[in-house]
């Protein structure tokens, strides 16, 4: 794991509101950083690489939302040098997702 995963995962595994995440776990044949089942959030973790890799980015993307879950993507920079409000989307999020209509949950 990269020093921005790292800091993200001390962050997840206390199970933000409740939600167990899992980390590097497989879905259709890609490897995402972190993935909460129970809701089916992916969290991606971006660093430099993320810039030239913009369309593979936006294909994985596409095949995660199509099997129905929400992908969410943070910069290394973003965790590193401001936790806390990566932490309050993240929470905003699982709120947001936990309160949506059955038929507009994954």
């Amino acid at each position: 794991m990269t020093p921005a995963e790292r800091v993200l995962w001390g962050a997840l595994r206390m199970r933000r509101r409740g939600v167990r995440f899992r980390r590097q776990h497989v879905i259709a044949g890609l490897i995402v950083d972190f993935y909460a089942p129970q809701i089916g959030l992916v969290i991606e973790v971006d660093g430099a690489v993320h810039d030239v890799q913009i369309a593979e980015d936006m294909a994985r993307t596409t095949v995660l939302e199509a099997l129905g879950l929400t992908v969410v993507r943070f910069r290394n920079g973003e965790i590193l040098d401001d936790l806390d409000i990566v932490i309050d989307r993240l929470d905003t999020t699982i709120d947001a997702m936990r309160t949506a209509p059955p038929s507009s949950r994954p």
